[in-house]
């Protein structure tokens, strides 16, 4: 049994100029001219982009209105951590509802719930300027 003779050069250079063409050629038909790839954004292929997420500062205002909403028609304020919020949240939490509650007596529970998502994004809006429950920079 024979082990191979010499190569031919002619046949690796044709091999390499064959797969240099396949490799040009796939990627000039998986871009468009914008940039991305297969008509998507770009990244990496198959694997979708990630969610967004929402700042901590809108997430603070929702949890914050939402309880006020709850508290605004009670006697109570309950227990901040059985609501999950932290102590700097429940502080805002606090304000918001009482004044809401004026609102609501002078002016109906229209203008109290508006006041409630008002007064919520400004406190969390402040309380995230100064460094929120880190008390470090906002970043």
């Amino acid at each position: 049994m024979a082990t191979g003779g010499v190569p031919r050069p002619g046949v690796a250079v044709l091999g390499l100029a064959l797969g240099l063409a396949l490799l040009a050629g796939a990627s000039a038909t998986a871009c468009d001219n914008s940039g991305s790839v297969g008509g998507r954004s770009p990244g990496r292929a198959g694997v979708p982009p990630s969610p967004r997420t929402t700042p901590a500062q809108e997430l603070c205002a929702r949890v914050v209105g939402y309880w006020s909403r709850k508290v605004l028609d009670s006697d109570t304020y309950g227990d901040y951590q059985t609501m999950g919020l932290s102590n700097g949240q429940y502080e805002i939490l606090r304000s918001v509802v009482d004044a809401a509650r004026a609102v609501k007596r002078r002016q109906g529970a229209e203008a109290a719930d508006q006041l409630i998502d008002r007064r919520a994004h400004e406190g969390c809006a402040d309380w995230y300027r100064t460094g929120g429950p880190s008390n470090g920079p906002w970043q």
